[in-house]
C-alpha cells in the first residue's frame, strides 16, 4: 500500500530509542524526510545515522529538551531552515516515574504535566499554522493505555496523559476543516527499556506478559506501524481518535 507520504517532512520526539526511533524508523521507510529529536546529542545521531543507513532517507537528528519551551523553539526553528515546515508531528516525551499514589511532590506533580501535557500541547500547537498553511498535516500523540484503563502505580502518567487526550480530541474537532487530523495511539506493553526498568523487580521477566491475551510484549515496530497509517494520506477520514495498540490488555469496551 502506497501510504501517499513521500517526500513529506516529519518530526518524531523523543526518538533516540524505543518507540519514537520506530517511528521515525517507519516514516523513513515510507519516504518522509525525517527529523528526530532527544535529548542526548550524541545517541539522536547515532540513531540518526543509523535510520539513514536501513533506510536511505534524509533523517536529521536534533538535541533538544522537550521540557524547556526555548530549546522547542530552537529546535523548530532548525527544522524549518533545514528541511521546511512540518507535515507530521509524532509528539512523544518519556513517561514520569512510578511510585504509590499519594507519595510525590508538588514538584513531581508540576514536572511531570509540563513533560506528558504542556510539552505535547505546545509542540501541537507550533507546528499547526504550517500545516493549515499547507491545507495538510498530521499530529499523532504517543501516550499509553492508562487513558483507557488506569494504571495504579503510574498516577502521574494517568493524569497528564488523561489530560493530553482531553487536549487532543478538542483540537481535532477545530482543525478538521483546515485538512488536519489529530490522534492518539496508546501503547500497551511493548519491548522497551522504560518498560524493563518499570517491571526490573520482577525475577521472571516472562511475567511482565502475563496479562496480555497474545501472550507476549509488543515490539516497537508494531506501534510504528500504526503510526505510518495515521500519518498517511490514506488516513485522512481518522480524526479525534484513540487507537489502542496493547495485545488485547485493556479490557473495555470504548
Amino acid at each position: 500500500m502506497d501510504l501517499g507520504i513521500k517526500n513529506k517532512i516529519a518530526l518524531v520526539q523523543g526518538a533516540s530509542g524505543g518507540l519514537g526511533f520506530a517511528a521515525a524508523t517507519e516514516l523513513a521507510r515510507e519516504g518522509c524526510q525525517v527529523a528526530i529529536c532527544s535529548r542526548d546529542k550524541k545517541k539522536i545521531g547515532q540513531a540518526a545515522e543509523l535510520i539513514r543507513s536501513n533506510t536511505g532517507a534524509q533523517v536529521i537528528g536534533y538535541p533538544c529538551d522537550l521540557n524547556d519551551p526555548q530549546s522547542r523553539s530552537d529546535l523548530l526553528e532548525s527544522i524549518r531552515s533545514d528541511l521546511g515546515a512540518i507535515d507530521i508531528l509524532v509528539a512523544n516525551n518519556g513517561g514520569p516515574p512510578s511510585g504509590d499514589a499519594l507519595s510525590f511532590s508538588d514538584e513531581q506533580w508540576q514536572a511531570a504535566l509540563n513533560s506528558n501535557l504542556v510539552a505535547m500541547k505546545d509542540s501541537a500547537q507550533a507546528v499547526l499554522p504550517g500545516m493549515i498553511d499547507k491545507q495538510w498535516g498530521r499530529i499523532i500523540f504517543i501516550t499509553s493505555v492508562s487513558v483507557k484503563q488506569p494504571i495504579d502505580t503510574l498516577i502521574l502518567s494517568n493524569t497528564a496523559r488523561a489530560g493530553l487526550t482531553g487536549f487532543a480530541k478538542t483540537l481535532s474537532s477545530k482543525v478538521a476543516p483546515e485538512g488536519v487530523t489529530v490522534n492518539m495511539v496508546l501503547p500497551g506493553i511493548h519491548e522497551t527499556d522504560r518498560v524493563k526498568s518499570l517491571h526490573a523487580e520482577l525475577a521472571d521477566p516472562s511475567l511482565i506478559a502475563k496479562d496480555i491475551p497474545m501472550g507476549r510484549m509488543g515490539q516497537p515496530e508494531e506501534l510504528a506501524a500504526v503510526i505510518a497509517f495515521l500519518a498517511s494520506a490514506r488516513a485522512s477520514y481518522i480524526t479525534g481518535q484513540s487507537v489502542v495498540v496493547d495485545g488485547g490488555m485493556v479490557k473495555g469496551l470504548f
